[in-house]
């Protein structure tokens, strides 16, 4: 059967075979696992169902019909305040699953820790049906979760015109996930940025093919022009 490459894979390739997405499997392969089952085991639908592997040892996921919004201009038509929503909704949806779960240890949930754009499938209206690459997948706390959500979802960075706006979309981003103890959320999101950029030129300085291909497409300065944005912006934002 013919072999698709899917976009928006920034580290592993990932491609499409009828049904199903096939990729080859991480050392967090196994955890990732269970946390898909527990998702199927409790038939929520928001991330694909782990469905063996292939005679090429590869990771077999059911394919979830729809796009993810990869380019700036389809990330700008999916932000809309619905989309928003329906996004913290649904993060909050598996927070709760994996609350007092093993997967969590000592930890609140488990976290997505890689929420953005171009994890999210999107129905045709740009409505968001389930979230995919949960290799990162982790014990964790809310906040890291939303903090990051806040980030990818809103671009929040240089490029935002409207601060006032940008504050209202994260006031209605923690509205709609409905926790009033989120404590700390941009300085979080400050965390996630400073992490983020920090964890690229380390990689890249060890040879990390994947993160010098990201360092090459300038993704450490993007990050930390909106760490510095994020930071003068900080009592606006929250």
């Amino acid at each position: 059967m013919e072999e698709h490459t899917l976009d928006g894979g920034a580290v592993n390739e990932v491609v499409r075979v009828g049904a199903t997405v096939r990729r080859t499997p991480s050392p967090r392969s196994p955890y990732v696992r269970s946390l898909l089952t527990l998702f199927e085991h409790h038939r929520w639908p928001g991330a694909p169902r782990f469905l063996g592997t292939d005679e090429r040892g590869r990771e077999m996921l059911g394919y979830i019909e729809g796009r993810a919004a990869v380019t700036p201009e389809e990330q700008t038509a999916a932000r809309t305040d619905a989309a928003l929503v329906r996004i913290a909704r649904l993060v909050r949806e598996f927070h709760d699953l994996t609350h007092a779960t093993p997967l969590a240890g000592d930890r609140d949930v488990v976290c997505h820790n890689d929420l953005a754009p171009k994890n999210t499938v999107y129905d045709g209206g740009w409505r968001p049906r389930a979230f995919i690459d949960w290799d990162l997948a982790a014990p964790g706390e809310r906040v890291q979760d939303v903090a990051h959500m806040c980030w990818q979802y809103l671009d929040l960075g240089p490029g935002v015109t409207d601060v006032p706006e940008a504050a209202r979309r994260i006031g209605l981003i923690r509205e709609a996930y409905g926790v009033d103890r989120l404590d700390g959320l941009v300085d979080t999101i400050l965390w996630w940025q400073d992490r983020c950029w920090r964890g690229i030129a380390a990689g890249a300085e060890r040879g990390d093919a994947a993160m010098v291909r990201l360092w090459e497409r300038g993704v450490v300065e993007d990050v930390r022009a909106a760490h510095d944005w994020v930071a003068a912006h900080r009592r606006e934002l929250g």
